[in-house]
Formats: C-alpha cells, structure tokens, sequence
C-alpha cells in the first residue's frame, strides 16, 4: 500500500496524477468527513476500484447474486446525492421535488447506517460479508419503498419520518446471532409502514 499527500488537498497536483495512473485502486481520504466525524473517511465518490469485474464472481458465489446491482445503485443514489447537494444550499432541502428530497434522505441512510463504522464499537469494527449484504439489500429497499410511495402520493415528510428507519440504524451493532433474526423482522415491518402510508395517501 502506498500513501499520496497532495499539497493543500489537490487530487490535480502532478506526482498524486501520475500516482492514480499506475494504481488500480485509491482511497480518498476526506477532511470534510473527518471534520464531521465520519469514519472511515473515505469518500465514496473520489475513491475507486479497477478490480470490480475481477472480483464480482466471487460476490456472486460466496454472498449473493445482486451484489454488483446493489452497489453500482447505491453509488449512483450517492452521486445524484452530490449533485443535488449546491441546490440544497442555494434553496433548501424543502424546494427540492419530492423524489429528490427521498434520494437525499436514502443517501444519509447509506452514508450514516451503511458505510459509516465505529472502530471503538465490539460488533461495529468488523462486518462479515453476508451481514453486509443483508444490510445493504435493507438500506436499498428502504429508498425504493419511498420512491414507490411518493408515487403513490404519500406526503414525503411521513415517508421520510418512517418508523422503521432508527430500526435499521441499529442494525451495524447487532451481534450476528441476533441480526438475522432482526433484519427479517425490520423487512416486514418496512413493508407494513410503507402500505399503511400508501393506503393513507
């Protein structure tokens, strides 16, 4: 492994160019996140991996099939996050279409829930592969179950106010004896909140 330190932050500085050009995978270490707290802080948009295709059978035979769809989603939920992030700023979160505000709500659940760990934490520091599928399948689900219900006409501050939410934040400190027991408790309550909503719409 090898570390680059551009000068003030600069990813265009020559040296760190010329060092992204020889490697095939890079981290990218983020002030920003550290500031917030956010740990790993490793930014999910400036980070990358040219192993995808080589590693993506051995997903599919040892945890499960959808792995590459369930990523390459949740990092395109994380773009349309960063893009719709300098309007936020300009207007606010409330003159955002309903659809946007869900992606931006299923992004903070991705970030916060999903790929932020506690090092300090007795379950949080490690992840077993499976575990880590079954949350991200969860996670996923979450923001299409909203997408559908703002379809729907259900209003976006319920949808987004969805009780089921804390339930999965806990998930990540769950012992593996005790989640899969929960996260198939945690599916089908999201499935009965979802319906109580549309129903209500």
């Amino acid at each position: 492994m090898g570390a680059v330190s551009p000068p003030g932050g600069d990813f265009s500085e020559p040296v760190t160019q010329n060092t992204l050009r020889i490697i095939k995978t890079f981290w990218g270490l983020d002030s920003d996140l550290a500031d917030r707290r956010h740990f790993p802080a490793i930014h999910w948009l400036t980070s990358y991996s040219l192993y995808l295709d080589s590693i993506e059978d051995w997903w599919k035979e040892q945890v499960g099939e959808d792995w590459r769809k369930l990523r390459d989603k949740a990092v395109s939920i994380l773009q349309k996050e960063s893009e719709l992030r300098e309007i936020v700023r300009l207007v606010g979160p409330d003159a955002l279409p309903d659809r946007d505000r869900v992606v931006l709500e299923a992004a903070r659940v991705i970030r916060e829930d999903f790929l932020q760990q506690n090092a300090m934490h007795d379950v949080d520091t490690y992840c077993p592969v499976d575990k880590q599928l079954k949350m991200f399948k969860t996670v996923l689900k979450l923001h299409d179950k909203s997408l559908e219900a703002v379809k729907k006409g259900a209003p976006v501050e319920k949808i987004i106010e969805v009780p089921v939410k804390s339930e999965i934040a806990r998930l990540k400190i769950l012992p593996q004896e005790e989640f899969n027991k929960k996260v198939k408790k945690i599916n089908e309550q999201m499935d009965k909140q979802f319906e109580n909503l549309i129903e209500g719409a």
